[in-house]
């Protein structure tokens, strides 16, 4: 009889929207009910690295960083003056709640690997094939709604 047991942890590059490779997500949790659904995951970038700009149709966002320096910029899409940043920093952890709709871009602003965990509301559903949607910055500038 075991005490304990392991099970695989899903690991996958992300990339920037030109293919360059900017950091990795984790899957920490999975539903219970049926191991297909996120509720919660890791993702890192190196220091310097952007990810985004994407928001979600479905879920909320939260998100604490747990190694380093995040900013967090927000955009509202239609509305390009809605623009907000917020700093999210281990060394001083907060949690920073993005409802749904909301375009998000990650930027690691400090000199190591920052990592974020978010645990989505409700959990990631890889059966939602149009749930997120990709924004370059300049589209949220000039108010496009996707």
């Amino acid at each position: 009889m075991s005490l304990a047991s392991t099970e695989p942890a899903k690991k996958v590059a992300t990339y920037t929207a030109d293919r360059a490779e900017n950091g990795f997500l984790i899957e920490l949790f999975k539903d219970k009910e049926t191991g297909e659904k996120t509720e919660v995951y890791l993702t890192a970038a190196a220091p310097g690295a952007f990810k985004g700009y994407h928001l979600h149709r479905v879920r909320a966002a939260r998100y604490v960083a747990i190694k380093g320096k995040m900013k967090i910029t927000l955009y509202a899409p239609g509305d390009p003056g809605s623009k907000e940043e917020h700093i999210l920093d281990a060394a001083n952890p907060s949690r920073l709640f993005i409802p749904k709709d909301i375009a998000t871009g990650l930027e690691n602003i400090g000199d190591e690997e920052a990592w974020l965990v978010n645990y989505p509301d409700p959990a990631y559903d890889p059966s939602l094939t149009d749930e997120q949607v990709e924004y370059t910055e300049q589209e949220l500038l000039q108010g496009i709604v996707k």
